[in-house]
C-alpha cells in the first residue's frame, strides 16, 4: 500500500484541500487518513456519490479550488447525471479529481455483484471523456501522475480519475472491534430479536453489507433455511424499495426490510413511497450504528438524524422514538405489525461485531433467487 499521508500532502501541495464522497473498503486507509488530518468541514462524508459531486461543485464555485471525490466504483452510477449535466465542460465545467476503488477488476476475482461494475469502470470513464490513471503501489509514480492530473483538470476545467486497485489505498485491516456507544445490542442480536418477534413465514430483505451476512448465518445457526430471505448484496440504498415491491405483491405475508443507517441516507426519498400505498404488511427496520461499518467504520449521520420523525412524516406508523434493547425491539415489532399501516423502527445498535463473521460465499446467486421466488410463488 502507498503512504497515505504522503499522498494527502501531495494533494494539499497542489491546492486540493476539500474532500467529499462515500467511504469504500478499497480506500479505507485514505479515508482514515482524512479523518485524522482534515476537518469535518473539509471532509464531507456524503449521502451518496451524486450528492458528493454537487457538494464538490459548490465548493469549487466558491473557491476556484479543485476538490477530490472518493467512492467505490459501484457508486459511479450515482455520479453520472451530475457529472454530465452539472459538472461537464459544456455546462459549468467543474474540475474534480475522482478517486475510485476498483472492485471487480477484471482478472482479479471478486463477488458476483462487483463483476460487471469492475469490467465497465474504465469503459464508463472513457465514454464520459474522463481521463484517468490506474494507481499502482508506487508512491513516486503516483505522485507524478497525480500532479499531472491536477494540472490537467485545472487547465481544462474537467473531471479526471484515479482508479485504485485493491490494496493501494487500503488500511492494514478494517476494524471490527466493538465500540461502546451506549447501546446494548450488536446488529446480529437485534436481527435475531426481529426474527423471534415475527411470524415464521415472514419475508426478509437485508441491506448490502454485514446485515446480509448476519441474516444468512443466523439462518444457518437456527437451521431455518434461506428461502424467505432476499440478500441485497449490491445496490446500496435500494433494499427498502425491493421490500416495498415484495409487500405490494404478497399482501398475505409480512415483509421486513433489515436496513442500515448509511443505506437509508443514500436514497432517503424511498421512504416517501409508503404514503402512496396500503401496505400494512411492511415493516422497515433500520439497524443504526452511525457508521459506514462494512467499509471501515467511517461515521455517518445516522445517530444525528431523527429517522423516526422523518418516517412518520413520510407515512409510516412508528412508536415515536428509537429502540435499543431486545425487549423494546420485540414489543415494538409485535405492536407495529398489527397497526394496520406500514411501520418503521429505528434500532440503535453497537458499532462493531459480536464475533468473527465469515465471508458470504454464495456459489450461485441464481440458485438463491430461484429458491426465494419458488417460496413466494408456491400455491
Amino acid at each position: 500500500m502507498i503512504n497515505q499521508k504522503r499522498f494527502l500532502d501531495v494533494l494539499h501541495d497542489a491546492g486540493v484541500d476539500f474532500f467529499t464522497g462515500v467511504p469504500d473498503s478499497y480506500l479505507n486507509g485514505f479515508c482514515n487518513c482524512l479523518l485524522e488530518n482534515v476537518s469535518d468541514e473539509k471532509n464531507v462524508i456524503a449521502a451518496n456519490e451524486g450528492n458528493a459531486i454537487a457538494i464538490a461543485s459548490g465548493y469549487y464555485f466558491s473557491t476556484g479550488k479543485v476538490p477530490l471525490l472518493y467512492m467505490q466504483n459501484s457508486g459511479m452510477g450515482n455520479t453520472i447525471n451530475p457529472l454530465l449535466s452539472l459538472a461537464d465542460k459544456d455546462v459549468y465545467s467543474v474540475p474534480i479529481i475522482l478517486l475510485i476503488g476498483w472492485r471487480g477488476e477484471p482478472g482479479k476475482g471478486d463477488h458476483a455483484q462487483h463483476k460487471m461494475q469492475g469490467e465497465l469502470t474504465t469503459k464508463l470513464l472513457d465514454l464520459m471523456d474522463i481521463p484517468f490513471v490506474v494507481a499502482e503501489d508506487n508512491d513516486d509514480l503516483l505522485e507524478k501522475q497525480v500532479k499531472q492530473l491536477i494540472e490537467q483538470v485545472q487547465r481544462e476545467r474537467t473531471a479526471a480519475a484515479i482508479v485504485a486497485r485493491k490494496g493501494v489505498f487500503a488500511a492494514e485491516e478494517k476494524s471490527t472491534a466493538p465500540i461502546d456507544n451506549g447501546y446494548p445490542l450488536f446488529r446480529e442480536e437485534a436481527i435475531e430479536a426481529v426474527l423471534d418477534a415475527m411470524p415464521k413465514d415472514t419475508i426478509y430483505v437485508a441491506t448490502t453489507g454485514r446485515a446480509t451476512r448476519e441474516l444468512y448465518f443466523l439462518r444457518e445457526k437456527r437451521d431455518e433455511g434461506h428461502n424467505c430471505d432476499f440478500l441485497n448484496v449490491g445496490s446500496m440504498g435500494h433494499a427498502s424499495s425491493v421490500a416495498l415491491g415484495l409487500a405490494l405483491a404478497n399482501k398475505n405475508r409480512k415483509v421486513v426490510c433489515l436496513d442500515g443507517d448509511s443505506a437509508v441516507l443514500m436514497h432517503m426519498g424511498a421512504l416517501s413511497m409508503v404514503s402512496n400505498f396500503d401496505v400494512p404488511n411492511f415493516l422497515h427496520v433500520v439497524l443504526n450504528n452511525g457508521a459506514h461499518e462494512s467499509v471501515g467504520g467511517q461515521p455517518s449521520a445516522g445517530m444525528k438524524v431523527d429517522f423516526t420523525a422523518i418516517a412518520q412524516g413520510a407515512g409510516y406508523q412508528t412508536v415515536g422514538h428509537p429502540v435499543a434493547t431486545r425487549e423494546e425491539i420485540v414489543d415494538t415489532v409485535r405492536n407495529l405489525i398489527e397497526s394496520g399501516k406500514a411501520a418503521f423502527i429505528d434500532v440503535r445498535i453497537k458499532k462493531g461485531l459480536s464475533s468473527k463473521l465469515p465471508p458470504l460465499n454464495i456459489s450461485s446467486y441464481l440458485e438463491l433467487i430461484n429458491g426465494f421466488m419458488n417460496e413466494l410463488q408456491k400455491k
